[in-house]
């Protein structure tokens, strides 16, 4: 019988396909073994409950466990994280491992994997918060906004990203998106809606370069105080409310021409 309170958080034996590489030990240092147990738990708790896909138990270090913790290379020393839609965890309890002075919280939705990752957290003695709800919730805004970076992995495109992460940002905090190769296609493509949502500075980042054998892809955009904001973007209200006033006399005008009897 599976034994979730043994093996989530707990020390475990790791099969040797599931040993962590070289790359492990400088990422993580003295807390390698915190991954190891996160890595078991993702490889046996997190494919009984659905949260891992079978077929990615062989890649859990390389193509996530790794992948996600190389980001803390672009956060400060203390920085609050927002995690959202953290799902197993990724990225937050990677960064969390590897930069235990981080102040993470992981916001997700459903409740199956926020028991684990409060199982995880619990066993492992982590310091991470978790919020069960959607970063769009003004109860999750309230508990988790104002930080200085926000992170996402694998839950939308940018446009749809920047509309939750940017309100859960102080001014100039980050949004830290971890994209595929096809990053700069989608910044091109999204960088419109980026800029309307109030975000500027884009970047597309490699991180864990040297390190990782394939580095990070992360759209890197920065919440811009109003003041701060593209011009054009005021312009173009204040283009609608001249529109607007402008369309209003002609209706005004229009009627009282009806009410005198003319066209």
């Amino acid at each position: 019988m599976f034994h979730v309170e043994r093996e989530i958080g707990g020390s475990a034996a790791l099969p040797t396909e599931l040993e962590p590489p070289a790359a492990a030990a400088t990422v993580f240092g003295d807390r390698l073994d915190i991954a190891r147990r996160y890595c078991a738990a993702l490889a046996t708790a997190g494919v009984e409950r659905g949260l891992i896909g079978p077929r990615e138990v062989p890649r859990l270090w390389d193509r996530h466990i790794l992948n996600c913790a190389v980001v803390a290379e672009l956060m400060p020393e203390g920085a609050t994280v927002v995690d959202i839609g953290s799902g197993a965890g990724l990225p937050g309890i990677p960064l969390a491992i590897a930069r235990p002075d981080l102040r993470i919280t992981l916001v997700e939705p459903l409740l199956r994997r926020t028991v684990f990752l409060s199982e995880f957290i619990e066993a492992a003695g982590l310091d991470i918060t978790v919020v069960r709800g959607r970063a769009e919730q003004s109860g999750v805004m309230k508990e988790a906004g104002g930080a200085d970076i926000v992170t996402s992995r694998a839950v939308a495109p940018l446009a749809k990203l920047a509309q939750w992460s940017l309100p859960l940002l102080r001014d100039h905090g980050h949004m830290l998106a971890l994209k595929g190769v096809s990053a700069a296609e989608e910044l091109e493509r999204d960088g419109e809606s980026l800029a309307h949502a109030g975000a500027g500075k884009f970047e597309v980042l490699e991180c864990g370069v040297g390190v990782l054998e394939t580095p990070t892809v992360v759209i890197s955009a920065e919440r811009l105080p109003r003041a701060e904001r593209a011009p054009r973007r005021r312009a173009e209200k204040e283009g609608s409310r001249r529109v607007g006033r402008s369309e209003g006399g002609m209706l005004r005008r229009g009627v009282e021409r009806r009410r005198a009897g003319g066209k």
